[in-house]
């Protein structure tokens, strides 16, 4: 064999093996490593959960149509059901209302309620009792909303920031902002409107944004407090049994809020946090079906023991967006931290191996074969202009 045709097969055989190795590459290492842990067919649809060494099984009886755990401090999601189905939301977008305009008035601040900025609020709406005519502190409003989940004082905050129209779109634009992808915002109170929706990944990820701001975690770990009326004041508890500890629900150990909800379309749902050695997580439920009492905050609480037991050992089947405290004059995109599909690819990593390994063996072997051809037609060229 002369020497060009051993150089061109070797050329031809590496650049097989390059192609090769960059399709194999193209697959991401974390995915393969999860797909080696993923449990085999959950037995309910649509379930996601990764198997690992000590990770106990998922609690049986979970009826509700979508939930998540998540490690609310790296963003990991441990377990799923339809994390992106949309449904109507309830209360629980309260949640984004909040981080959409909790930071632009100050808790001190004083408000005397028109009688116009009640109008609109929904029939058979929970209120907090917002009187027209009455002025109230701007912490008393949020109180409202967190502890009685007042669609009244929603109402007012929303005059405030601009009317309800435009708080409205300056949800919409923040969930995007965040990365919620799944969210349509109709009503900022969460009441039953058509095209309403959200999911369980995105409620998620707004209560993430929600607890990186004092303010949001301090109103929704309040389980009781004072709300003034025009004969005095009147004691209010919070609806989030998880925090009130009452209705038949005991306290849950080291419950930090967030927030539940509850309407006709929307059934009952529920974010809620917790913390303990060190880890908070994140449960979101929406309705459940069992139709049993307190249903959603006992799915909760089965799913927050999961998560507890498994953090540290579970291999995640997903990551959140990493949302950062909310700001009026912060930069939206600081909002989020850049996904695979953003920036920084497994991808990138494993085409810049192959391209900067082998690529760079294929490009030695083919200048050797450019080398070893320009040699040979000089020499023949030689040959040919011999002195007659």
């Amino acid at each position: 064999m002369s020497l060009d045709a051993f150089l061109s097969r070797k050329a031809g055989a590496l650049a097989v093996l390059v192609v090769t190795g960059v399709s194999s590459a193209c697959i991401p290492a974390p995915a393969l490593a999860a797909d080696a842990h993923r449990r085999p067919a959950p037995a309910v649809a649509g379930v996601e959960v990764a198997d690992a060494p000590g990770v106990p099984a998922l609690p049986e009886n979970l009826s509700a149509l979508s939930w998540a755990v998540t490690d609310a401090d790296s963003g990991s999601v441990l377990a799923a059901k339809d994390l992106h189905r949309k449904l109507p939301p309830a209360s629980t977008l309260k949640t984004l209302f909040a981080v959409t305009a909790l930071p632009k008035f100050a808790a001190d601040t004083v408000h005397r309620v028109e009688p116009a900025e009640l109008d609109g609020v929904g029939s058979g709406s929970s209120l907090v009792g917002v009187e027209a005519g009455s002025s109230y502190s701007v912490a008393d409003l949020w109180r409202g909303v967190f502890l009685r989940s007042g669609n009244d004082a929603v109402h007012v905050l929303a005059s405030m920031n601009g009317g309800w129209e435009a708080t409205a779109r300056e949800m919409q634009e923040k969930a995007r902002a965040l990365g919620a992808k799944d969210t349509t915002v109709k009503s900022p109170d969460g009441y039953d409107t058509p095209g309403q929706v959200s999911s369980a990944y995105d409620l998620t990820v707004f209560a993430r944004a929600g607890l990186a701001n004092a303010d949001f975690a301090r109103y929704c770990a309040t389980a009781r407090a004072d709300f003034p009326t025009s004969g005095g004041v009147t004691r209010i508890e919070n609806t989030n049994r998880l925090l009130s500890g009452t209705n038949g629900m005991t306290r849950y150990p080291g419950i930090i809020g967030v927030k539940n909800g509850y309407t006709t379309n929307a059934g009952n749902t529920l974010i809620a946090a917790a913390r303990r050695n060190g880890h908070t997580l994140l449960v979101t439920v929406m309705n459940p079906r069992s139709g049993a009492a307190n249903g959603v905050y006992k799915e909760a609480a089965a799913l927050l023991d999961w998560g507890f037991e498994s953090v540290g050992t579970a291999e995640p089947i997903g990551s959140m967006t990493r949302a950062v405290a909310p700001g009026p004059e912060s930069d939206p995109a600081a909002h989020t931290t850049r996904t695979d599909e953003e920036g920084d690819s497994p991808w990138r990593d494993a085409l810049a191996l192959w391209g900067g390994g082998v690529g760079a063996a294929v490009l030695a072997m083919g200048a050797a074969l450019a080398r070893r051809q320009h040699l040979r037609r000089r020499a023949e060229s030689t040959r040919g202009r011999k002195t007659p």
